[in-house]
């Protein structure tokens, strides 16, 4: 795991030196990411290269970055892992001399030989840049699930792309002001969906896209669509059949993300997801497994219980970190200047990754993306319940609208006003239900909050609408895979991947996610829903591998961090809350008047204004201060 940065199309011969400064400020800044080498290669005229890196396969020095490739001049800055390195250097090494053991080596000689083909070859978690001197073309693309990011923004000194945004802003080159549309998202979502960031002029390459730049030319282009692969898999399987193809994916992508030179363990809450993955990696090594656990003194919400049972099955090498409240709450400033995009989501994956990295492991295993795989949110249950309601439809709009007011003055939370604009709606299929579940703040708050971002389209709602529109490969998905395209292409990619990313890479600390496996994935995206969900959530999973998991695991409730975030905010953190909320109020765009409603309002104990929907605002404001964004 690593980070990259690098500048295309310098201008003019003279521009070299302040480029080669402007490359120099970029990695600079991502010296968090990868502690343990630094590289530039600035001698091009047209592009420059940097690297910050975090030795994870192949610790040498000759594997340190940009790797140049002496017989051809050809340069990569590679940032992730290719975790089947080894096969494709079996492949290849009858026509390239290798000169390391490294996996950033085998992608250099895949693009050679293969070109943008190379792609699909890969599995794995990845953002690289690529030069190849003899074409004069630089190839920057991202991995099929957008696990790692990438950055870039159009200059008048040429294109510079990154791995974090504030990167790109420590280059001189960006106007600092914030995009209009994409304002409007983040209030919806609490994230900014790709291309867009929040800063005009910034955009992200979405997953699945590469973008190839040569003299004046630019192509972007997808080169991995989850709908359209998932169409290809036979659907049409008997259970038993199924199973064992799912328990044969996750065997495989568990045990290529094992592969490692450095320290490495896993997160383990004692959930199903969690528990999965550590049985899995005990069944593909003779070596004793580490485990994490990070759990706090909150009682009936504490987790080690389950956790300890499952590092017991296991015999791991467990460890159990135990904070206090106030431990997370002292780490919450650090975890607000460590994110490198707004979110309304984060610090718990910043005090995680803090305790895991301080314990001497590089590199974690991960449980996310088994929810979203196989069906385990709320979100499928209710969207599922939702669609075979449509017939409400069919009732007169005003008897809607007038129930649901009925039902949000008696309830008066967040959670029924939300219901209340369902019934209001003229439609009850997913792509106007799902957009809305996963909203923070409604349309009737936004023209109150900030009027001009209340005019601007929904960015979910469009992007699901093309997805499984009619004519489109996801229309024949099965209901409950649908909603994992809209999880994984919406929440998952631009929440929680972004938040794994910023947050456990400020303490270079690498998290692999095997339900991420672009077969496994497939797979369950083409089980029909009744094998999917025929009784329990997430039964193709636990199914798939019976022998690994105690029933007590299989179910337990739900939990996750349950923290006094409300108390926080209204006093420890008030300071902190009333500095971010009064820089947003300066925005142009932003209702002070509003701002200031709905703080009172929120410190009056209005159930309407829940915590995590105040520190959505009180992050966007922080960090446009932070980063001085108008």
């Amino acid at each position: 795991m690593c980070g990259i940065t690098g500048i295309y199309g310098i201008p003019e011969t003279d521009a070299c030196a302040a480029s080669a400064e402007a490359l120099a400020r970029m990695t600079k800044s991502i010296a968090h990411r990868g502690p343990d080498a630094s590289g530039l290669w600035t001698s091009d005229e047209e592009v420059m290269l940097g690297h910050r890196r975090l030795s994870i396969i192949d610790t040498q020095e000759h594997s340190n970055q940009p790797f140049i490739h002496a017989p051809t001049g050809d340069v990569i800055v590679f940032n992730g892992e290719v975790y089947n390195y080894r096969e494709l250097r079996e492949e290849l090494k009858g026509g390239f001399k290798f000169q390391t053991e490294s996996d950033t080596e085998v992608v250099l000689a895949a693009l050679q030989a293969w070109g943008t083909a190379a792609l699909h070859r890969f599995n794995g978690m990845f953002a690289f840049a690529f030069w190849s001197s003899e074409k004069r073309e630089l190839l920057l693309a991202r991995d099929r699930m957008g696990i790692k990011p990438l950055y870039f923004a159009e200059t008048p000194s040429g294109l510079i792309f990154s791995s974090e945004v504030r990167s790109l802003l420590a280059s001189g080159w960006i106007d600092k002001r914030h995009d209009p549309i994409a304002l409007a998202d983040y209030l919806r979502y609490q994230t900014v969906h790709a291309p867009r960031t929040i800063i005009q002029g910034v955009s992200m390459l979405p997953a699945g896209h590469w973008m190839r730049l040569q003299g004046e030319e630019t192509t972007v282009s997808s080169w991995w669509d989850l709908a359209a692969e998932a169409a290809n898999i036979e659907r049409e399987l008997p259970r038993p059949e199924r199973l064992k193809r799912i328990r044969s994916a996750m065997e495989n992508a568990v045990d290529l993300r094992m592969r490692s030179d450095v320290p490495l363990g896993a997160f383990l809450s004692g959930g199903i997801d969690s528990s999965a993955i550590v049985g899995l990696m005990k069944s593909a090594t003779d070596q004793q497994v580490s485990t994490f656990s990070v759990t706090f003194d909150e009682g009936e919400f504490d987790e080690s219980t389950w956790s300890r049972m499952v590092a017991k099955r296991f015999d791991t090498d467990h460890h159990e970190i135990r904070l206090e409240s106030q431990d997370f709450l002292h780490q919450v400033p650090d975890a607000l200047s460590a994110m490198d995009h707004p979110s309304g989501d984060g610090p718990n994956t910043y005090v995680v990754s803090a305790a895991t990295k301080k314990e001497g492991i590089t590199v974690a295993l991960s449980g996310l993306g088994g929810d979203e795989s196989f069906a385990g949110y709320p979100v499928f249950k209710r969207s599922q319940q939702l669609l075979e309601k449509r017939w409400l439809a069919s009732w007169p709009k005003g008897l809607r609208k007038a129930v649901g007011a009925v039902y949000s003055a008696g309830k008066k939370d967040a959670t029924s006003r939300k219901m209340a604009a369902l019934l209001g709606g003229d439609y009850f299929d997913l792509e106007h239900t799902y957009p809305l579940s996963r909203q923070i703040f409604l349309e009737s708050d936004l023209r109150k909050l900030a009027p001009q971002a209340a005019q601007m389209p929904n960015e979910v709602y469009q992007w699901l609408s093309q997805k499984i529109a009619p004519e489109s490969n996801g229309f024949a998905l099965p209901f409950l895979s649908k909603v994992s395209l809209a999880e994984m292409g919406t929440y998952m990619n631009h929440t929680l991947l972004r938040d794994t990313d910023q947050m456990s890479m400020a303490h270079a600390l690498e998290v692999r996610v095997p339900f991420l496996d672009h077969h496994l994935v497939l797979e369950a995206m083409a089980t029909p829903d009744n094998q999917k969900w025929p009784h329990t959530p997430k039964q193709l999973l636990t199914d798939a591998i019976p022998d690994l998991l105690p029933d007590e695991v299989i179910h337990r409730p739900k939990m996750g961090f349950v923290l006094p975030w409300e108390q926080w905010m209204k006093r420890d953190l008030k300071a902190t809350c009333e500095g971010g909320l009064a820089y947003l109020s300066g925005i142009d765009g932003i209702s002070k008047r509003e701002i200031d409603r709905i703080w009172m309002a929120f410190l009056k104990g209005d159930a309407r204004w829940t915590f995590s929907r105040l520190w959505t605002l009180v992050v966007l404001g922080h960090w446009m201060k932070e980063n001085a964004i108008q």
